[in-house]
């Protein structure tokens, strides 16, 4: 595993994989730290994982830099990553006793006993697959809430953000939680199917790829251990009549370039009623232009290079393969001189259906705008590809709002504001985008057994 910086294509850090016995050693400490970590009570395991939250926060300089080097971010979103997951770490401390209080049933005698109730307990060692894009905060949604419930985590980290893998690796035993409570497992993406397979893996989580998605969750049934799978997205962005066209252009901007346009819930299409489109296209264009593109770890930097090599060229793909075929470039759209993986903010009209752009994910900062002509048309463009992660709606009309709350095939629905995660709210999609839910009550009893307690 290494690190090549997407800023200037150089290899800045390399580590040897895990041999089967490193591993086999890895899985035997997380299966005994499962054990202590299950005895323990919610409030032992808080103080261990607000002791987390304090050291991810007080390190957030150096790990910023480490996520900015690794996949490209800009400096100040990969602060604000690493502040967000002490932020999903003190919510849990704070609420796990609550989301897993038994559930009592009121009356008892319905069901011929003198108490009837549901208790929610750890189902073991969890597999986290995890991506590049948020290299931290990905992982942290998940262990914060699985070793909060008494769950242990071993994670498979993407291959080209090691440090950070590394950094995950002793975080949680330096907060004092037990030795393998959490800990990374340096593994090539053909040797998870083995771990999968282990005895003492009891559930998988990933977040990525579909096809990645489609793989494990095959292995994880095949096992008939759950799986949460948060896959890619292609999000639609709606404009209607009624909406503030100027705000929705302005967070249509960070909507689409957040994380370099590196994110499953960017809104990446984008659907605006016919009678606002050119004002939308203009200012929305205009602000796209404006953006400057440069060295991540610069502050005034607002779009960095894509993460890889082989990401640019997807994206390049998809942009000629649309151009090629009469899809007009309103700006962006040529790949620049020099090192790295950068790729301008490009905005993409006049699409058809043979093209590419139009079903497949766009990870990168392409946005494709469609002029539609009323609610009707914007939900069948919204729903015709496989994906159905999240989506934005901007209206100021109450029951036109609801027409799109109801129709929407999403797992998420942001009226007047761009898709967030939030500790709070449940996080995940349908169809090709997976299932499943991480974050809020929905996320930590995804990997927990609801067990029924009846007494005569």
């Amino acid at each position: 595993m290494k690190t090549v910086n997407p800023a200037t294509e150089e290899t800045e850090f390399e580590v040897d994989l895990h041999t089967p016995q490193e591993v086999e050693a890895r899985l035997k400490l997380a299966q005994e730290a499962h054990e202590t970590l299950r005895a323990m009570s919610f409030s032992e395991r808080a103080v261990l994982m607000m002791a987390a939250a304090d050291i991810i926060e007080a390190e957030v300089e150096a790990t910023a830099i480490i996520l900015t080097r690794e996949m490209g971010k800009p400096i100040s979103q990969s602060r604000g990553e690493v502040l967000k997951c002490a932020k999903n770490m003190r919510f849990y401390a704070a609420k796990s006793e609550e989301f897993l209080a038994p559930q009592k049933l009121a009356d008892p005698s319905q069901v011929g006993a003198s108490s009837a109730m549901g208790i929610w307990q750890p189902l073991g060692v969890v597999l986290a697959v995890m991506p590049w894009n948020f290299p931290l905060w990905q992982v942290i949604r998940f262990a914060a809430p699985a070793l909060m419930a008494g769950n242990s985590g071993v994670l498979k980290h993407a291959s080209n953000v090691p440090q950070t893998a590394l950094y995950l690796d002793d975080l949680f035993t330096r907060a004092g939680f037990p030795k393998g409570a959490f800990s990374t497992l340096m593994i090539s993406a053909s040797s998870v199917a083995a771990v999968i397979d282990d005895w003492r893996i009891r559930a998988v989580t990933l977040t990525g790829s579909e096809p990645a998605g489609r793989a494990v969750a095959a292995q994880a049934g095949g096992q008939i251990k759950p799986s949460v799978m948060e896959l890619g997205g292609s999000d639609a962005f709606i404009v209607t009549s009624n909406a503030d066209v100027e705000a929705a252009a302005a967070i249509a901007v960070t909507a689409r370039i957040n994380n370099n346009g590196q994110s499953c819930v960017a809104g990446k299409r984008f659907l605006v009623f016919a009678d606002v489109y050119d004002q939308f296209l203009e200012s929305f264009v205009a602000k796209m232009k404006a953006l400057k593109m440069g060295d991540p770890l610069d502050e005034t930097t607002q779009l960095g290079p894509l993460a890889t090599k082989n990401g640019k060229r997807d994206i390049i793909e998809l942009v000629e393969d649309a151009k090629s075929k009469g899809a007009r470039i309103l700006c962006g759209g040529e790949t620049p001189e020099g090192p790295g993986y950068f790729y301008p903010a490009t905005v993409i009209d006049q699409l058809t259906d043979d093209m590419k752009l139009v079903m497949e994910e766009a990870f990168g900062p392409v946005a494709s705008v469609y002029r539609v002509a009323n609610k009707e048309e914007a939900i069948k463009i919204a729903n015709q590809t496989t994906f159905g992660l999240s989506s934005a709606i901007w209206s100021q009309d109450a029951s036109e709002q609801d027409y799109f709350i109801e129709h929407l095939a999403a797992g998420a629905v942001f009226v007047n504001g761009m898709t967030v995660s939030y500790p709070e709210l449940a996080f995940g999609g349908i169809k090709d985008s997976g299932f499943g839910r991480e974050l809020s009550d929905a996320g930590i009893k995804e990997f927990c057994n609801l067990k029924t307690v009846w007494k005569a």
